[in-house]
C-alpha cells in the first residue's frame, strides 16, 4: 500500500502533454479530441495537463488555447517553425519534453501527427500507441482501444513504460464536455532549433470544393464497382446534396488514377468517422 501511494504521488507530479497542431493561426479540429483524451487521463490521476504549441507568431493561438481549455500552454516561437516540418517539430518538442517529465504525450492521429509522434517515443524509451479511439481504466491501469486489421478487430492496449506517446483519432471523444472556469497560464519559450536537413519550399492548397475527409459529416465513397471513371460524376452529385460532405475512394479507385491519394479511405488510407458514410461499389 505504501509503495502504491508513492507511485501515485509520482504520477501526479508529472505532466500530460498535448501537442497542438495548427494551420493559419487556428488549432486543427482534432485538438478538441486530443484535449478530451488528456482530461480523461488527468481524471485518472496521471498528471496535470500542459499544452505545447510550436510555430511562429503564435501568441494569439497560445492565449486562445489557454482561455478555451484552462490549461498551462507553452509556446515555442521561432521563424524556423513558420511552416510545418516534422524534423524540427520532433526536435523542439523533445527539448521541451526533457524538462516536463511527461506520463503521456497526446497528439492527433493526423498526417502530421503520425509523421512525428513515433520519433518522440525513441529517445525517452517511451511506449507509442497510435489511433486511440477509446480509453478506460482506473488509477492502477489504463486500457486504450485501437482498430487493427482494417477496422475488423479492436485491440485493447496498456503501456509498459513510464512515458507513453498517444495519437488520438479525430472524432473519438466528440461527446466530451469541457468546463473551463479560468484561463491557464501562458509561457513563450525560445529553444535551440537545429538546421533542418529538409527545407519547406511552400504549401499548395487543394482546389477541391468538398470538405476535407477528417472534417466531413457525410462521406460518399466510390469503389471499383462503379464501373467506369465517368460514373464518378454521379458520386459527386450525390455528395453535393449534403452540407459538410466529402468524396472518397477505395485503394483501387486511387491506384487507377480516378481520385487523388488524399481521398483514399480504408486500411491504406484515412480513417474517418462521419455521421453518414455511403459506399458505392465497395465490397467488404
Amino acid at each position: 500500500m505504501e509503495k502504491r501511494f508513492f507511485e501515485s504521488l509520482y504520477i501526479m507530479n508529472r505532466n500530460i502533454v498535448v501537442v497542438v497542431e495548427h494551420h493559419e493561426g487556428k488549432a486543427r479540429p482534432v485538438t478538441r479530441d486530443v484535449m478530451a483524451c488528456a482530461f480523461l487521463l488527468e481524471r485518472l490521476g496521471r498528471g496535470r495537463i500542459l499544452a505545447v504549441i510550436p510555430g511562429y507568431n503564435i501568441s494569439d493561438l497560445v492565449h486562445e488555447t489557454a482561455q478555451r481549455y484552462g490549461v498551462h500552454v507553452v509556446g515555442i516561437d521561432d521563424p524556423a517553425l513558420a511552416a510545418y516540418n516534422a524534423e524540427l517539430w520532433k526536435s523542439v518538442v523533445k527539448t521541451v519534453l526533457a524538462d516536463l517529465a511527461p506520463s503521456y504525450v497526446c497528439i492527433g492521429h493526423t498526417l502530421e501527427g503520425m509523421e512525428f509522434a513515433p520519433g518522440l517515443s525513441v529517445a525517452p524509451d517511451a511506449a507509442c500507441i497510435t489511433g486511440v479511439e477509446h480509453m478506460d481504466g482506473d488509477s492502477n491501469r489504463i486500457l486504450f482501444t485501437r482498430s487493427i486489421h482494417g477496422g475488423k478487430l479492436l485491440a485493447e492496449v496498456t503501456p509498459c513504460r513510464d512515458t507513453t506517446v498517444l495519437t488520438v483519432q479525430p472524432g473519438a471523444f466528440a461527446g466530451f464536455a469541457f468546463h473551463s472556469n479560468s484561463p491557464g497560464e501562458v509561457e513563450l519559450r525560445s529553444v535551440s532549433v537545429p538546421r533542418p536537413l529538409l527545407r519547406i519550399l511552400g504549401m499548395k492548397g487543394s482546389h477541391d470544393q468538398h470538405t476535407a475527409l477528417a472534417n466531413a459529416e457525410v462521406i460518399v465513397a466510390a469503389g471499383k464497382g462503379i464501373g467506369k471513371r465517368e460514373n464518378l460524376e454521379l458520386v459527386n452529385r450525390l455528395a453535393s446534396l449534403f452540407p459538410k460532405s466529402a468524396v472518397a475512394g477505395s485503394r483501387w479507385v486511387v491506384d487507377a488514377g480516378w481520385m487523388e491519394h488524399r481521398q483514399q479511405v480504408g486500411l491504406t488510407g484515412a480513417t474517418v468517422k462521419p455521421k453518414l458514410y455511403i459506399a458505392c461499389g465497395i465490397s467488404g
